[in-house]
């Protein structure tokens, strides 16, 4: 089959579901939510996705074989936010990409920056014989300020159960730009899943800072302690009373472990999700645990390429990659499960 490309248009998109392509191992259809977010439904024969293509080209839904990958969340459908934190039910994210992670008091930056949630200035759907990656363009750039040019993609394959996520970045500028990201994968918690890496457990440390939105409670305090004096351990997600405010572990500087990172939560019934990254790209790992009645993750790993405690936090730590004028980057993630 020949490889081509479908423009889209924002007048394409509509309150009832239309097909704007079909093969006999794929389907794309685009629709519009109530709440006036486009989307984009690729179909293989294993599962479906569904990307906001012109919101930060956000990750909404991901299923396969019949298993709902994703958070559970207090949103039914995706709302029009300047802000992840007013949309938060998504599968996965952008964060990044001038700020990322969750602001200290001195930051100057929403949670998780600019990119979550950012109007795309084009998209496009590219067919090949593997399958159909959507592509989208934002142009970022203020008067006296950081001017960019983001390139985020998301493939779907034929006839297989993971995807791959993409973010290219350009500095359009003429002076050096910092750059913070996180491919930022909601998986949802499955009740006694165990979690795997290819690296050590011991390059997991507890998350020591208390973000804003953490309201700590004394049985959590006691948690953490026990956490971090190694009286407690968590490999598997089996004490759900004590995910409640949420609890963090990064892994820093992976390739003095390997050249590709890969992680795995390996489900009750022998599956498993997965996420791959070459830590060349992504040096940096964030574990994510929350149980309560409104929103329950089992984020086995975040990439990224720093921790996400902030602009200011990376800063101190050293961990804040800087693009020259004219200089761009790569990020590739393939998560999903098998």
């Amino acid at each position: 089959m020949a490889s081509g490309i479908i423009e889209l248009q924002r007048d394409y998109f509509t309150d009832s579901s239309k097909i704007i392509f079909r093969n006999e191992e794929m389907t794309a259809s685009l629709f519009r939510y109530s709440s006036g977010v486009e989307a984009i439904e690729l179909k293989n024969t294993r599962g479906r996705i569904v990307v906001l293509p012109f919101m930060g080209q956000m990750i909404w839904d991901l299923e396969f074989d019949g298993t709902d990958m994703k958070m559970k969340n207090m949103f039914s459908q995706p709302k029009k936010a300047a802000s992840i934190i007013d949309t938060y039910g998504c599968f996965a994210f952008h964060s990044g990409l001038i700020r990322n992670g969750c602001p200290e008091p001195e930051d100057d930056h929403d949670l998780h920056g600019e990119m979550p949630c950012a109007e795309m200035d084009r998209a496009w759907l590219k067919i090949s014989d593997e399958g159909i990656n959507i592509c989208g363009e934002a142009e970022y750039v203020k008067g006296f300020g950081h001017h960019y040019l983001a390139r985020p993609t998301v493939k779907m394959f034929n006839r297989e159960t993971f995807i791959e996520i993409s973010m290219n970045v350009k500095n359009l500028s003429g002076s050096e730009m910092p750059l913070q990201y996180m491919c930022h994968t909601n998986y949802a918690y499955i009740e006694n899943a165990v979690m795997k890496q290819n690296i050590p457990d011991s390059a997991f440390k507890l998350r020591e800072s208390i973000p804003g939105h953490v309201k700590p409670t004394e049985q959590w305090m006691d948690y953490n302690r026990k956490l971090l004096s190694g009286e407690e351990i968590i490999t598997a997600l089996n004490k759900p009373e004590m995910y409640d405010p949420e609890i963090v572990f990064f892994a820093d500087k992976l390739d003095q472990f390997q050249e590709e990172a890969e992680f795995e939560m390996v489900l009750p019934d022998g599956t498993a999700f997965f996420t791959r990254f070459s830590t060349a790209e992504l040096n940096y790992a964030t574990r994510w645990i929350l149980h309560n009645r409104d929103q329950q993750v089992g984020a086995f790993v975040l990439p990224a390429t720093c921790r996400p405690e902030g602009f200011l936090a990376a800063e101190r730590s050293g961990t804040l990659l800087k693009l020259e004028a004219g200089e761009e980057r790569s990020f590739t993630v393939i998560t999903g499960k098998k």
